[in-house]
């Protein structure tokens, strides 16, 4: 969102649900529900307060390398009481790319597969499909690692988008070469049982769409996709709960064929006092 956009939705009600966030975060301790500050209705002052909580994150030091797309299945839209998606902001650090996930930095968290697109060109200006489909530099196998930093994912549709959409970290595995997004088939492990499954299909109907979608909402934001950036597309099939330990793989298949995975492995928290 833009500044002044943000800006004139800042009100002191905004302010305390970005506050009421940071300090679950930092705190690490999940915080109650923030529709009690801002309407469940008002969208945009949940993208204010996401905004809010970003910014200051971009102080901090992070920078955005991208955005994720939330709430791409029907089945999630019609238990929110939505039938549109919403969007996040990835940061530098929430790229974990072939590194162990460490689940102290996580509250709450689940784990979902899905494409993500990294732009080779700007989504700005008139928007097609055909300019968004021209615009993917490549496609890649993805693990979102989502996360709540509201108390037992007690959420309504403006508590996920002012929450940044639920993020928390992710991972990118394979390029995925010559493929059609929509006719891709998913298949996630947790410790070697299949929990996940699903198609392209179950990301709007092609997650090509999905893309689409953010990059004409993301341009009415003032914040328009750009080159270089990671498109997290939506979930390919359903979220599960992970811990310490864990071993999480997922695999992207076409006709029966697998062509790309990723897998991602939780690290323990340390155990305080332990004997030396």
């Amino acid at each position: 969102m833009s500044e002044d956009r943000q800006l004139s939705h800042a009100g002191p009600a905004v302010r305390r649900a970005a506050t009421r966030l940071r300090d679950a975060a930092a705190s690490h301790t999940p915080c109650l529900p923030v529709r009690d500050l801002i309407a469940g209705g008002d969208v945009a002052a949940a993208y204010a307060v996401q905004q809010i909580v970003i910014a200051d994150r971009l102080a901090a030091g992070a920078c955005v390398v991208g955005r994720k797309i939330g709430l791409t299945s029907p089945a999630v839209q019609r238990q929110l009481g939505v039938d549109t998606p919403d969007f996040g902001v990835l940061l530098d650090d929430m790229d974990l790319t072939g590194q162990p996930v460490p689940t102290e930095r996580l509250l709450q968290p689940k784990a979902e597969a899905e494409l993500a697109f990294v732009l080779g060109a700007d989504l700005d200006g008139a928007l097609t499909p055909a300019t968004v489909r021209a615009a993917v530099g490549s496609v890649r196998v993805a693990l979102e690692i989502v996360d709540s930093r509201i108390a037992g994912w007690d959420i309504s549709y403006a508590d996920t988008v002012a929450d940044n959409a639920s993020s928390g970290l992710f991972a990118l595995g394979d390029e995925l070469v010559e493929i059609e997004p929509r006719e891709v088939e998913m298949s996630m492990t947790l410790n070697g049982e299949v929990v996940s499954t699903g198609t392209g299909t179950a990301c709007l109907g092609d997650p090509l769409d999905a893309l689409l979608w953010l990059a004409r909402t993301a341009q009415e934001y003032g914040e328009p996709l750009r080159a270089g950036q990671v498109i997290l597309s939506g979930a390919l099939g359903p979220m599960v709960d992970v811990t310490g330990g864990d071993l999480v793989v997922a695999s992207i298949s076409v006709a029966g064929r697998e062509v790309g995975r990723v897998d991602v492995h939780f690290t323990p928290p340390p155990v305080i006092g332990a004997l030396r």
